[in-house]
């Protein structure tokens, strides 16, 4: 079995048990939680936990709650798994600080695709014809740890779908990516209805690096078709 652990959240116990089956049959070590307290206990004491299955309604402490907990201080993927349809719903989880959102009700290979494209991203998996270091703007950006610095060397805090994008774009100046072009390539799955999935995790992006860097633009929006970098 994979040493990596994966905590699913949910007040619902049939659909732990459900996803426990699945996640073993992939390798990985379900942690089960039933409420965002327990989540956030079984996180505080498995230190290997490398994936969070999150429902958002729940007692004594909801999704989003845990989210915005778990988001001051790490950087661990999150995919919520939902009643709550709305695209709102989703955006809202989103800027929280998920990465992936599904639906319920739910197709547990669907759920599993997702997390096996997260854990690729977390762990750092970035096709190698790239070079190991790129240099944007005031932002330098190492392939190998993940790491994004500004000239100062101050570090940005990015997830890795953060990451993804970035590096993405940023190895491919002046070339403007679509919303589907950029699901498919960083989150590895064929796109669907993703624009707003991928509008906000640029948000999020954008954000923190003018923040860190005074304002600096370095995420282009090239209306109605996508985003770019400009070569510097």
């Amino acid at each position: 079995m994979n040493d990596m652990k994966i905590l699913v959240v949910d007040d619902d116990k049939e659909i732990v048990q459900l996803l426990e089956i699945y996640i073993r049959n992939e390798g990985y070590e379900p942690v089960a939680a039933y409420n965002g307290k327990e989540a956030m206990t079984k996180l505080n004491t498995n230190p290997d936990i490398a994936l969070i299955i999150l429902d958002l309604m729940m007692p004594e402490m909801d999704g989003m709650q845990v989210i915005k907990q778990v988001r001051k201080d790490s950087d661990i993927p999150i995919l919520v798994l939902s009643a709550k349809t709305a695209d709102m719903d989703k955006i809202q989880g989103l800027v929280s600080g998920a990465d992936d959102y599904v639906t319920k009700p739910f197709n547990p290979l669907e759920v599993m695709a997702r997390v096996k494209s997260l854990l690729r991203r977390s762990q750092g998996e970035v096709t190698n014809d790239t070079p190991d270091i790129l240099n944007v703007g005031p932002l330098t950006i190492n392939k190998d740890s993940h790491e994004v610095k500004t000239i100062k060397g101050d570090t940005i805090q990015l997830t890795a779908l953060e990451f993804g994008i970035l590096y993405l774009l940023a190895s491919h100046p002046n070339r403007v990516f679509s919303a589907d072009d950029i699901f498919e390539r960083v989150w590895q799955q064929e796109s669907v209805v993703s624009a707003k999935t991928v509008m906000v995790h640029v948000s999020h992006l954008r954000d923190k690096i003018e923040e860190a860097t005074n304002g600096e633009k370095v995420i282009q929006t090239v209306w109605g078709v996508g985003y770019k970098v400009e070569d510097h």
